[in-house]
């Protein structure tokens, strides 16, 4: 995972949404040949020396705009607005230089996490931009204390009027920003502090080998996840043996990442006087608390409607009583169970575009045609699935480990759902590209949604009908209902922290607890899924992410019935949300669809979609 990014969707492990293995893998040679992206649009490679002569220019720049800028922010807001307009500006070339540098180095150790000159290199630039931001650490802060009067009078030069969505925005921050030297402490030290302490776990993780019994060799993380979904159940439960095995040889450490996160989350909400622990994550999606709330309660009372009822009919398809933790994901009786070429699911995904969008495809295609995409699951390759929008300069990257299933498909036409959004965002700019990880959400889960409405259309019998809503209901509940239990995990486990440090057994009992209420009782909880907390990413890199997958999800299930009922301008009204970035809040841009996120029956409409793939499911089972 590449931190600190507005629109990084990272769909690992914690969902099952994705799965990898080895570049050696026998299934990879049905796959065709597997795209690497080309990382010589930022650099020519990382011994380039235009990184390190951009990194010190860089530094430089930011040095000269601080003593150029500092300490008049206030007085050229009364009386020298240009002298404004053209800090904001250079301010907004200093973050695309600098975020392509960052953007560069995080990517070159997404693909090559173990290679110990790749983990160097990205710690070496991390700590080169620390030193260049830190100088224009006083810009935003100093922009927020300036007086609102003085700021809206300004606003009616037009040239600083086409800030006003960032500006506005930036206002938000006010009330939770420490003094300047406070801030600068906060900034220098994370480096060596949450930083360090995520870059920890990365290349843990990465680096973690697992033995399953009667497979030859040991296997990377996810390739031992992805025999969870294996069709042979023996094989399902050696590889959950395994997991279990290697996260409990690493428990402690897991546990100290987690109790460390958790309390430097603390320090810095009680400074800042966030009120409730979620708050700042809040903030950063700009989105309202009882707007949150209301879905994290529509979820939580549907669980007996949703997922409960989805997994015990998933039992008896199983012919099973109770499914062990392992069976979740198991394939279908009669599942399609074949590898699906890359080239595939490329025209899979591009078919289902171009049936709503000529104008979407296009954009996704240039993915695949100009090597924005890094396809093939290899050793020391950052596991799961993301996408990166580097810079407005530049374009995206997406990362997946392609293995040939159906929800790697899926998983393709999520990430280029984010990749359409990011490079439509990105004509705003640096400062307002960026959109908050809600909406972010919200084009990635269409794209899904897309290409499973197209899929479905081909389904020629019940049976095959019947699998295909199965997938798609089990990838939905791993969406919300997963990651609704996910937040509730956090949030607990947070709250608890305040009180002192979390012991293993404690976390594996809250991680228990909150699987039972989501899951249901048709799921047994074996001994060593206790620790199956140990490997979610979200939890170290985003505390709280992971609600943005059910909101998303909720808003697209309502966002495509309207597109359904053939409202006239549809594509025109959706383009227009994605080109908006972060310019608008969630209410303006759901306004033209005549959808309100604060009304808690938005969020009952949006599950009651999945609740009627349900229905139809125990139809068809009742109809065999």
């Amino acid at each position: 995972m590449i931190p600190s990014n507005p629109y990084l969707s990272a769909r690992l492990s914690g969902a099952l949404l994705s799965a990898t293995s080895d570049a050696s893998s026998a299934a990879s040679k049905d796959l065709g040949a597997l795209p690497q992206w080309d990382l010589t649009d930022l650099y020519a490679s990382i011994d380039a020396p235009e990184v390190k002569a951009d990194l010190a220019e860089g530094i430089e720049k930011s040095k000269a705009f601080e003593t150029a800028n500092k300490g008049k922010l206030a007085d050229f807001a009364k009386s020298d607005v240009a002298s404004l307009v053209a800090a904001i500006k250079a301010y907004e070339e200093l973050e695309d230089s600098l975020g392509k540098l960052i953007s560069f180095a995080g990517l070159a150790y997404a693909g090559a996490t173990t290679d110990p000159k790749v983990q160097k290199f990205y710690g070496d630039v991390q700590e080169q931009i620390t030193v260049a931001s830190s100088h224009l650490l006083f810009f935003t802060l100093e922009m927020n204390r300036i007086e609102d009067a003085d700021i809206d009078a300004a606003l009616a030069n037009p040239d600083l009027a086409y800030y006003r969505p960032w500006l506005e925005d930036l206002r938000k921050d006010k009330p939770y920003q420490l003094e300047d030297r406070v801030e600068q402490l906060f900034h220098e030290k994370s480096i060596t502090g949450r930083a360090a302490w995520n870059r920890l776990f990365d290349e843990t993780m990465a680096s973690l080998r697992f033995e399953v019994e009667g497979v030859t060799g040991t296997l990377p993380l996810e390739s031992t996840l992805n025999l969870l979904q294996d069709v042979d159940p023996t094989k399902r439960a050696k590889a959950a043996e395994a997991l279990n095995k290697t996260f409990t040889e690493n428990l402690s450490l897991f546990t100290l990442v987690t109790n460390t996160l958790a309390k430097d989350k603390e320090i810095s909400d009680r400074w800042r006087k966030f009120s409730d622990i979620a708050d700042s994550r809040h903030l950063g999606n700009r989105v309202e608390r009882e707007v949150v709330d209301a879905m994290v309660a529509s979820v939580r009372e549907s669980y007996p409607r949703l997922s409960h009822r989805y997994y015990a009919m998933k039992a008896r398809w199983l012919g099973m009583e109770k499914m062990n933790f392992w069976d979740r994901n198991a394939p279908l009786p009669k599942a399609d169970g074949r590898v699906i070429p890359w080239n595939e699911a490329k025209d899979t995904v591009l078919t289902a575009y171009a049936g709503f969008s000529p104008e979407m495809a296009e954009i996704a295609e240039r993915f695949f045609d100009r090597n924005w995409i890094d396809a093939p699951a290899r050793q020391g390759k950052a596991p799961g699935a993301f996408a990166h929008p580097t810079v407005p300069s530049a374009h995206p990257y997406v990362l997946v480990n392609y293995l040939g299933k159906t929800r790697d498909v899926m998983t393709l036409a999520h990430e280029l759902g984010h990749g359409v959004h990011q490079v439509l965002a990105g004509e705003n700019g640096p400062l307002m590209a960026p959109t908050p990880l809600t909406l972010a959400e919200t084009a990635s889960v269409f794209g899904e949604m897309l290409t499973f409405q197209s899929l479905l259309k081909k389904a020629e019998t019940p049976q095959q009908r019947k699998i295909m809503l199965a997938s798609k209901a089990e990838d939905m509940l791993n969406t919300v209902v997963r990651q609704i239990a996910f937040y509730t995990f956090e949030r607990q486990v947070h709250t608890e922290r305040r009180e002192g440090e979390l012991t293993s057994e404690r976390l594996g009992q809250i991680w228990l607890d909150v699987q039972k209420e989501s899951l249901g009782p048709s799921i047994e909880m074996n001994p060593g899924y206790e620790n199956f907390w140990t490997y979610i990413p979200h939890f170290i890199h985003s505390p709280f992410y992971v609600y943005a997958y059910a909101f998303g999800d909720c808003l697209v299930n309502s966002l495509y019935a309207v597109y359904q009922d053939a409202e006239e301008g549809f594509q025109e009204k959706y383009f227009d949300l994605l080109k908006a970035g972060g310019t608008k809040h969630h209410s303006e841009l759901l306004a033209p669809f005549g959808l309100d996120a604060s009304d808690p029956e938005f969020w009952k409409k949006g599950l009651s979609v999945i609740e009627a793939i349900i229905d139809e499911l125990e139809e068809l089972e009742a109809a065999e």
